[in-house]
């Protein structure tokens, strides 16, 4: 097990300033000087994840953004070699209702990093998805795509912004710091070595090196810039009521910190 050090910690540890690097998304108002459109964005409230994004109406969409959000972020930092794609997986949950069995349709979006010259995947980026953690169907889809992407010797990059559930990856956390949300990488030439980039509930979310072929650098992706683009583009602070508790079950400590960053705000 590898904990990364440096400056990957440190950015664990460190808030970063709500919206910092993207303009300030979900209200816009007519200028009557300039006849267009100013907009107003609203960050999250949170300095980290937000933990009412895990609400099954509004995390397809998240994951939808976070996805192309670090698809976009990815593709300046790739040399001509590489190229990228969003790739799908699909599968259908079954719930007995009545006498009746309802069918849910679930598609999930990861990013491939290919060899242009012949196609070969180099880098699986998946994002792991409640129902990935809480349902046989979702869990099985998830871990099939990983195994297909092993089978091609490819690094493997899966990101964790899910509070809910059983982890996809199981490994003894005895003597590690405790976290909430991770990054975890697996490099195609250490299959059994794991790279963990942490944070918790209260803290920014970390940038994290994502492995290319084995004679090329890393590249450093920043996971909190992608968050607070994708909240903001997907407008999700006109979405979620704060005044509710969020869909997971949290802690004394973390609730009661959460009130706390909510009242602040003036969110209740």
């Amino acid at each position: 097990m590898f904990f990364p050090r440096a400056w990957e910690q440190e950015a664990t540890r460190a808030a970063a300033p709500r919206g910092a690097g993207y303009p300030l998304v979900s209200t816009a108002e007519p200028s009557e000087f300039l006849g267009t459109w100013e907009y107003t964005f609203m960050p999250s409230p949170f300095p980290g994840m937000d933990p009412f994004l895990e609400d099954e109406k509004l995390w397809p969409l998240f994951q939808h953004q976070l996805v192309m959000c670090l698809y976009q972020i990815l593709l300046p930092g790739l040399v001509d070699r590489y190229r990228a794609r969003i790739g799908q997986r699909h599968y259908v949950l079954e719930q007995a209702l009545f006498t009746s069995v309802v069918r849910e349709e679930h598609q999930e979006e990861f990013i491939e990093i290919r060899q242009r010259s012949d196609g070969k995947l180099v880098t699986l980026v998946d994002v792991v998805s409640p129902t990935n953690k809480t349902t046989d169907a979702g869990r099985q889809a998830y871990l099939d795509r990983r195994q297909e992407a092993r089978s091609q010797s490819a690094n493997l990059v899966e990101i964790d912004l899910v509070l809910q559930g059983r982890p996809t990856l199981d490994y003894s956390r005895e003597g590690l710091p405790e976290w909430d949300y991770a990054v975890t990488v697996t490099r195609a030439a250490q299959t059994e070595r794991h790279e963990i980039y942490s944070a918790t509930l209260q803290k920014r979310l970390p940038r994290f090196r994502m492995p290319l072929s084995g004679d090329d650098r890393d590249t450093v992706l920043d996971l909190h810039a992608s968050f607070v683009r994708s909240y903001e583009q997907g407008g999700f602070a006109a979405q979620i009521d704060y005044q509710r508790d969020p869909p997971v079950l949290l802690g004394d400590e973390d609730r009661q910190w959460l009130q706390d960053v909510l009242k602040q705000q003036n969110l209740r």
